[in-house]
């Protein structure tokens, strides 16, 4: 079997840290950026020819652009790049400060953007390779109290479905993984909260704070399972665009996309209305 090279950016925890387990005991090559190296001491000690664990900050797009090209530079080849880091923001609009939006924006989005802009140009000159967006059903769904997560999922993907026309012609795949709830730090530990207001609290907008512990029951999602079908979709060609992981999350994708075709075929005679007539 190839042995097959990964770039994933935040592995100390969650998915990252699931795919990178999965991959390095099948004897691949991973790459995987964390902030500090506390929770993967034991990764560089079990596997210290085939993992590596850059520091990098996602926020910081010059270090982004400098992490990749030194990756490249010393494996010659990276076959996958998971985008993978970020993290979720609870709270009304009118809750957040302007600090937790500009950090989540850089962070979810912006970041991401910036991770696969510099993983291109190596993929093209290799002739391939796959780029895979950790995203969510949530970029496809929203929910209130959500709001600057979803923007940056929204975002995330509007910006990877473009991109994949681009680069196909390079045989460069790429693929939207939309997970639904999973047992993770995402929502037991790493969940930022703003400062909530009285004012919201009959309010639609905090209904997330059941969600976030644990005494009201556990999400439905595995974090190994999932991991273990995105590496699966690196073989299926051509890359599906999006994947969805969870029943649940299916469910209600297909439950709100339904009602979005609904509510748009309303709307056929108003948006005829609009066109410049035939022949004039």
């Amino acid at each position: 079997m190839t042995q097959r090279t990964w770039f994933i950016t935040g592995v100390s925890s969650g998915f990252g840290r699931a795919l990178t387990q999965q991959l390095l005991q099948k004897g691949d090559r991973v790459i995987g950026t964390v902030r500090s190296h506390g929770k993967v001491e034991d990764l560089l000690e079990n596997w210290p020819k085939t993992f590596s664990a850059p520091l990098l900050e996602m926020t910081d797009s010059a270090a982004v652009r400098r992490t990749v090209d030194d990756a490249w530079r010393q494996h010659g080849r990276i076959d996958v790049v998971i985008s993978n880091a970020g993290y979720g923001l609870f709270g009304a609009a009118e809750e957040l400060s302007d600090d937790e939006i500009q950090q989540i924006i850089a962070t979810n989005l912006t970041g991401a953007i910036q991770l696969i802009r510099s993983a291109l140009p190596h993929m093209r000159q290799q002739g391939g390779g796959r780029i895979i967006q950790i995203s969510s059903y949530g970029g496809q769904v929203a929910f209130p109290g959500n709001s600057l997560y979803h923007a940056t999922k929204w975002g995330i993907e509007g910006f990877v479905e473009s991109v994949a026309h681009e680069v196909a012609p390079f045989d460069i795949g790429m693929t939207l993984v939309e997970p639904g709830g999973a047992r993770t730090e995402f929502r037991y530990g790493s969940a930022r909260v703003a400062k909530l207001m009285p004012e919201y609290d009959t309010s639609p907008a905090h209904a997330f704070q059941s969600m976030l512990d644990p005494a009201n029951g556990l999400a439905p999602g595995c974090p190994e399972r999932m991991a273990a079908r995105i590496i699966e979709s690196v073989d299926i060609n051509p890359a599906p665009l999006r994947m969805v992981l969870g029943s649940k999350a299916l469910q209600n994708t297909i439950a709100v996309l339904r009602q979005r075709i609904t509510d748009f075929e309303t709307q056929r005679k108003q948006a005829a209305s609009t066109d410049i007539p035939d022949g004039r």
